[in-house]
């Protein structure tokens, strides 16, 4: 997968939730909020405009000085109801708009939410009816409103159950409370009526709910995936996706990327086949590798769909390329420490022969990590190509020798760009000559319209050097090291992560970056993630 996702912390399932619909994913669950939002304003408008219109009518009257005619006097208690919904309704949206307000919770006061306004619907239907028609109508909206609940709170059946046979039997009510207050004749026929219609609409509500939680529960197993669920998705990318996740057993969180079978479906099988060992290549690379600057591997396996995928830690923080957009480019001493760091993941991907071949600002995550700020973790190594493959005449490594350029064209080396020669950590090193330009200019190394015209830029253009592209202040040793990573030729560039790490540390102090300045950094752009 290609395309980066950088992992801020989702909001995790709150132990609230693990009530009603706990069989259901929460991000469906969060769904709710937006529809239970959406119901309440559109009560909001259907119960508003009689009351608009009617006192407004009462108002010009008194203004006009006309006597306001006794049939409106009659008729305020039914306005005045009206606008107590609307008061409900109103009510029920904002607290739908807090997050603090969990989702089991929100489900709760939406059943709630269904009797009242079936009761007031029914009460007021019927009355003002015979009132003004001397009769009782065969249908209100009751029926209509029981079927629809279904559809917008994914409640288990049984509740669902419960709260509409709860909602139906407003209407009856209704009718036998007009009869005892002496406003309406109500006869057995009438209740008969009433009854057979909300029993309809009480069957209609649990088949409806029993799809639509089945639905629901459908979703929630097919994203099980060994001891895992996973629980919100985080982004996608060519054939992958990245999931948040939680352990059956443990309440530590993880990031699980998975490629499908489902979505290689349509592809040819020697590109399906190739995909899916490029897949676990990129698994197995992360699990030899050891560097804390490196993103952890917790698992890899294959779920029951034939889906592959594996298990990484989910890192609070933001990448190199998301940093540099948000709040401009960065002192010398950080990038130097930023990028020191990348260097020690490389450094050991190096000395196990593996070639990242991605090195790019969205691939370098800083992170807290326990106590320490700007921590750099090195990611997505679906790349990854071992330097002595083709020496070896190594079969897996026909896996990176497509007709298609293998990399991001802005931070690729010149070597990697055209196929020539044997690729070693030198074209890592280059690429991290590309994230220290970014770093510290907010720019690219190189611009074009086409990823075609970037590589050939790439290949024969000379870079200006980063104090030409700022107008902060740049060590000439920095500005000198940077240029010397862009090299066309790898032997003229830093041979090594390790020797491009130990020549960062003499061109700049690497104390001056100190953790009481990231830390003082982070409490002030990005408190949220104080832990």
């Amino acid at each position: 997968m290609q395309d980066h996702v950088t992992l801020l912390r989702p909001e995790a399932p709150r132990p609230e939730d693990r009530g009603l619909s706990a069989s259901l994913p929460h991000d469906l669950l969060e769904q709710v909020r937006a529809r239970v939002r959406m119901l309440a304003l559109l009560v909001i408008i259907g119960f508003a405009i009689d009351p608009l219109l009617f006192f407004g009518s009462m108002l010009v009257a008194r203004l006009a000085g006309s006597p306001v005619p006794p049939e409106y006097v009659r008729q305020v208690a039914f306005y005045v109801a009206d606008i107590g919904v609307v008061a409900v309704s109103a009510g029920l949206w904002w607290v739908a708009r807090s997050a603090s307000v969990s989702s089991a919770r929100l489900l709760v006061l939406g059943l709630a939410y269904e009797i009242v306004i079936c009761f007031v619907i029914a009460l007021r239907t019927l009355w003002e009816h015979w009132r003004v028609m001397g009769s009782l109508p065969n249908l209100t909206w009751v029926p209509a409103v029981v079927i629809l609940f279904p559809l917008i709170l994914p409640a288990p059946p049984r509740v669902m159950l419960a709260a509409s046979i709860a909602a139906g039997a407003m209407q009856p009510l209704a009718l036998l409370l007009l009869d005892a207050w002496g406003q309406v004749p109500v006869r057995s026929a009438d209740f008969i009526n009433s009854s057979i219609n909300s029993a309809i609409a009480v069957g209609f509500a649990y088949l409806g709910a029993r799809v639509i939680y089945g639905l629901g529960r459908q979703v929630a197993a097919a994203r099980e995936l060994g001891s895992y669920r996973l629980t919100e998705q985080l982004g996608q990318g060519g054939m992958g996706e990245v999931w948040r996740a939680e352990h059956r057993m443990l309440a530590r969180p993880a990031a699980i990327k998975l490629i499908r079978r489902s979505r290689l479906g349509g592809a040819p099988a020697a590109a399906s086949s190739d995909a899916v060992r490029r897949f676990e290549r990129e698994a197995q690379a992360i699990a030899r590798l050891r560097s804390p600057h490196t993103v952890d591997l917790f698992d890899f396996g294959l779920a029951d769909d034939g889906s592959f995928y594996y298990v990484m830690e989910l890192l609070d923080g933001l990448d190199a390329h998301a940093l540099v957009r948000r709040h401009g480019p960065v002192p010398p001493e950080r990038a130097v420490f930023l990028l020191r760091q990348a260097c020690h993941s490389l450094s050991e991907a190096e000395s196990c022969g593996l070639v990242h071949r991605d090195i790019k600002p969205a691939n370098i995550f800083l992170c807290r990590y326990g106590e320490d700020c700007d921590f750099v973790k090195v990611l997505d190594f679906g790349i990854v190509k071992g330097s002595d493959e083709e020496a070896k005449g190594d079969p897996a490594g026909a896996l990176t020798r497509e007709n298609a350029i293998q990399g991001t064209p802005a931070f690729i080396a010149p070597e990697q760009a055209l196929g020539t020669g044997m690729l070693d950590g030198r074209a890592d090193v280059y690429a991290l000559g590309c994230v220290a330009y970014w770093l510290l200019t907010g720019q690219l190394v190189f611009t074009a319209d086409t990823a075609l015209g970037m590589v050939v830029q790439h290949s024969t253009a000379v870079p200006v050097p980063p104090s030409a592209r700022t107008d902060r202040a740049i060590p000439p040793a920095l500005d000198a090291l940077v240029l010397a990573c862009l090299a066309k030729d790898p032997a003229a560039r830093p041979q090594t992560a390790r020797e491009l790490s130990r020549r960062l540390a003499e061109a700049v102090d690497p104390g001056s970056w100190s953790e009481q300045r990231a830390r003082a950094w982070w409490n002030e752009h990005m408190p949220s993630m104080n832990v």
